[in-house]
């Protein structure tokens, strides 16, 4: 498959019906991914046949395209700083300052169609297809080249013979995971008729009440069109996506905490642990190199008082656990899975509002340029609601992300479609995945 294969056949501005100006101040938080890309996720769905036509891009009118439209206008009502554009603004100390203006210019809309291409063609390789690429808009794109211009969310739907994707494309320094998926299910709900404010709550954009005392807004960081921001050049990179049945999990959460004498790992440290060790032993280091492992971890609830889960921006820290390959490898997995608990438990108690503080006073806005073959990093979280996001044409297949933030060692974590199961998306080295592919071990808990 070639990624020529995907044709645009229209692009809308979609706005909310409601044009009220107001601003969105963004924290240490979000201000951290500013030198970073866009945050790209998306679904494929399966059309049935009384949903098809001869040809996948003439669908009904008023069917799958202009639903999609309407009810992203219906969102936006709900998510309208989504709707404006990131604004900068010089400070007369040489700093900038960024915030969010409400001015409902709009979410960028692609209708496209990639021809011959089918459901299968995206479920059934081993690794995911370069196509996929292509389902999404503003690739690479960096996050604080957005001002005045560029939306914050770009949509991109895909007809495919027999099914569709919808893909999107969010500015980082706007929201984290969370949120993403707090708006993606929101728009599903509205989609299939069945939005309901008791079970998927407002997104709660406010900044004051509880920041107030902490933080003093706007913040002054380094201007970033000042700064020496290179491109980073990425190695050939393959992704695989790993999927963890329930039962095996819990096998592996048995075996990590038998092997350590403790019954405190969870299900996820398990798996966290389980990874670190086998793509370190497929990487093939010396036994002194330094590994290291960083792992996202989410802050709404770490604050005193905690926030609210439909808080709307980014709330998360980076925690860093390290080992050398060879004690990794020597002392196996409970053993990691141990040590990267241990290292989420001592952040519990950790005060976030010192973070946020130190990081308005001296702010290093995060970079993944640096990260090499010794290095893995993991974000989203299992209890993501993904496949509940109904449109009104059935659930789900499967789960892609589009190829910003990609590099080297980046490990996506999804709940996997049955109940209990968790879904890894690997960002590895060829060589590297391959040697996964023939760890025995490794291959005997997972389904591909």
């Amino acid at each position: 498959m070639q990624k020529n294969m995907v044709r645009f056949l229209s692009t809308n501005t979609i706005r909310s019906t409601s044009n009220s100006i107001r601003r969105m101040e963004l924290t240490p938080w979000d201000l951290n991914f500013l030198l970073q890309e866009h945050m790209q996720g998306g679904l494929l769905f399966r059309l049935k046949p009384q949903h098809l036509q001869e040809q996948a891009h003439h669908l009904p009118k008023n069917d799958v395209i202009n639903r999609l439209k309407a009810s992203l206008s219906r969102t936006l009502d709900i998510f309208y700083p989504l709707a404006g554009r990131l604004v900068m603004i010089e400070n007369d100390d040489k700093t900038a300052s960024f915030f969010v203006d409400c001015n409902n210019h709009g979410v960028q809309f692609v209708h496209a169609v990639a021809d011959g291409v089918t459901v299968a063609d995206i479920l059934d390789p081993i690794y995911v297809p370069q196509i996929v690429e292509s389902f999404f808009l503003m690739n690479r794109a960096l996050n604080y080249e957005g001002t005045n211009s560029k939306p914050l969310l770009s949509v991109q739907v895909t007809v495919l013979v027999d099914g569709f994707f919808i893909g999107c494309s969010l500015n980082h320094a706007v929201a984290d995971g969370a949120s993403f998926w707090h708006f993606f299910n929101t728009w599903s709900e509205i989609s299939r008729g069945s939005y309901d404010v008791k079970s998927t709550p407002l997104p709660i954009f406010e900044r004051s009440s509880f920041f107030d005392g902490i933080i003093d807004f706007p913040i002054h960081i380094p201007n970033p069109y000042k700064e020496n921001v290179e491109r980073v050049v990425h190695p050939p990179l393959q992704q695989r996506y790993f999927h963890f049945p329930k039962e095996k999990i819990a096998e592996l959460k048995a075996k990590a905490n038998a092997e350590v004498n403790t019954n405190k790992i969870s299900s996820l440290q398990a798996l966290l642990g389980y990874f670190w060790l086998s793509i370190t032993r497929s990487r093939r280091l010396n036994d002194d190199q330094e590994v290291q492992y960083l792992i996202a971890v989410g802050a709404r609830q770490r604050m005193h008082p905690p926030l609210p889960n439909q808080y709307f921006g980014n709330a998360a820290q980076a925690v860093m656990v390290t080992s050398t390959a060879g004690d990794l490898i020597q002392h196996g997995h409970g053993w990691a899975a141990w040590h990267i608990n241990n290292l989420l438990a001592s952040k519990i108690a950790e005060d976030q509002r010192k973070i946020l503080v130190d990081w308005s006073k001296n702010p290093r806005m995060v970079k993944f340029s640096g990260m090499r073959s010794t290095k893995l990093l993991t974000g989203n979280s299992p209890r993501f609601n993904v496949y509940g996001n109904d449109f009104g044409w059935g659930r789900p297949v499967a789960v892609r992300n589009g190829v910003s933030l990609k590099f080297e060692g980046n490990l996506t974590v999804f709940p996997g479609k049955e109940e209990g199961s968790i879904d890894f998306e690997a960002c590895l080295l060829p060589e590297t995945l391959d040697a996964m592919a023939k760890d025995a071990e490794f291959m005997h808990t997972i389904t591909s």
